[in-house]
């Protein structure tokens, strides 16, 4: 359970994140313990979920490698202490610096996710006068049932290349010096918290492997993304998803080569349990039918609700009362979408009260906007 220090949060101009690294360490012992219990399992980090500077480099004393999705995050992991070697490179629209800078930096790999891509990095590893390595994003067809914004394995699909058409790109790879083709990248959503899509996701890893071993192909790495969900709903009494279950579930249904290594790219279920948005009420409005508790933050520092409709626990840090009420909780920003919850039942609510909406580590901080010209939150730490 994350303790506030309520009496420091008091000083502190709101808004703000607040982490709970002693949790943070938590889970990356355990995704550690539970990962290295396989030969050849390799855990990189979701960049994109949060990288402040303290987190990333937090993160990067564990060994973990870094997944990231442009030239800014590969240098924001470089600079955390992330192996350069060991940052694979994703995202549907690189750009020829980015990609330039990618291979004078010496990263792992490139996730690749389209021919157009694939000619590009060819052509300029080409006029470097070095060889890319490459793993082609392969969209395997599964719905995990996910919100629509954050499904990516589907056939037809900004993301990825169709299972129908990676015969000929494989060729394509094969036949030329300029990329070394590395392995094959999945990626199927996010906030997956049932195993069974990373089950089928397997079967079809298995079938594609057995299709490419007949025609003498092997790949060094398979990459299945990552799309681990957490409890939104009760982040105390499930502090971070079962990381033994996830892995067990890869070793038991998926059939590696001998010597194949197994990537896998966590973001939210590091990082999304330890972080809070910690926010003051400013007014407790009443209104006809509804009572809004209007917070200092918005959707300016939190635009998960408003872009997912996705819900936070959010949490009364203050209120001395025994008494509840309900509450509509909003933010201050001039849009209709600005709203963290409806029909809130929380412990009576003033002005002046210090709010948590938690489980905020991951895609908070990182999507933070300055939209209404407001000031970027601050961030602060447990220790």
């Amino acid at each position: 359970m994350t303790k506030f220090p309520v009496d420091r949060f008091r000083q502190q101009p709101t808004p703000f994140y607040y982490y709970d690294l002693s949790l943070l360490h938590r889970t990356l012992d355990e995704i550690d313990k539970a990962s290295s219990a396989y030969y050849g399992f390799k855990v990189h980090y979701a960049v994109k979920a949060n990288y402040n500077p303290r987190i990333l480099k937090e993160i990067s004393r564990y060994g973990l490698g870094a997944d990231t999705v442009s030239a800014g995050e590969i240098a924001a992991a470089v600079e955390a202490g992330f192996a350069a070697g060991d940052i694979v490179f994703a995202g549907v629209g690189k750009s020829d610096e980015e990609i330039a800078y990618a291979l004078k930096t010496g990263i792992g790999c490139f996730n690749a996710e389209s021919v157009p891509e694939l000619e590009a990095i060819m052509d300029i590893a080409s006029g470097m006068g070095v060889v890319a390595p490459v793993a082609l994003r392969v969209n395997p067809n599964i719905d995990a049932h996910t919100h629509h914004y954050i499904t990516t394995g589907l056939s037809e699909n900004k993301f990825g290349i169709d299972m129908s058409m990676l015969a000929g790109v494989v060729d394509m790879c094969v036949a030329s010096p300029a990329v070394s083709l590395r392995g094959l990248h999945f990626h199927i959503g996010s906030q997956i918290t049932d195993m069974k899509p990373y089950e089928m996701l397997c079967q079809r890893i298995n079938s594609l492997q057995d299709e490419y071993r007949g025609k003498g192909i092997i790949f060094d790495t398979i990459n299945v993304g990552g799309g681990l969900g957490v409890d939104y709903a009760d982040p105390d009494s499930v502090p971070m998803p079962d990381f033994k279950e996830y892995f067990d579930t890869f070793h038991r249904n998926l059939r590696l080569m001998p010597g194949q290594e197994l990537h896998f790219e966590l973001g939210r279920s590091v990082v999304a349990q330890c972080g809070s948005l910690i926010s003051r009420v400013l007014y407790v409005k009443e209104g006809v039918k509804k009572r809004f508790a209007i917070l200092d933050a918005g959707m300016t520092d939190l635009i998960r609700p408003a872009l997912y409709q996705a819900h936070h626990m959010i949490e009364n840090l203050t209120s001395q009362s025994d008494e509840t009420s309900v509450y509509d909780v909003v933010g201050p920003v001039c849009e209709s979408s600005d709203c963290f919850g409806e029909g809130e039942m929380l412990p009576v609510t003033r002005r002046g009260d210090i709010m948590a909406l938690r489980s905020a580590g991951a895609y908070g901080e990182s999507m933070v906007s300055r939209y209404n010209c407001r000031r970027q939150p601050s961030s602060y730490f447990s220790e």
